[in-house]
């Protein structure tokens, strides 16, 4: 499972909700009243400072009709981006397969 890399930037759920409630005109304070959430959370989502978790994403699906499932999708492509792009977690999966490899 060597080199999983996706070969593009990773997208950010947070970045398609924000264009698309700015596409609508809907302000982050409005979005944050109607589905129960702290405006913070909210501008931390949108600003890609939090992640998405499955709660959310349902939450923004009853919002705006955006499928839950292809947010979360995103999360994780997104996620697993990150994670790739961590030294000190390749160093560390590096010296597992070492080992593994032993066995």
């Amino acid at each position: 499972m060597g080199n999983l890399g996706y070969g593009y930037t990773p997208t950010h759920p947070g970045e398609v909700l924000k264009d698309e409630i700015e596409y609508r005109g809907i302000s982050q304070t409005s979005l944050a009243k109607q589905m129960g959430m702290s405006y913070n959370i909210l501008n931390d989502i949108l600003n890609e400072r939090r992640p998405l978790t499955a709660n959310t994403a349902m939450l923004f699906e009853a919002a705006l009709g955006i499928s839950a499932d292809s947010l979360m999708r995103l999360q994780l492509k997104y996620n697993m981006q990150i994670a790739q792009s961590d030294s000190k977690l390749s160093n560390r999966l590096a010296e597992i397969r070492k080992v593994a490899a032993l066995l």
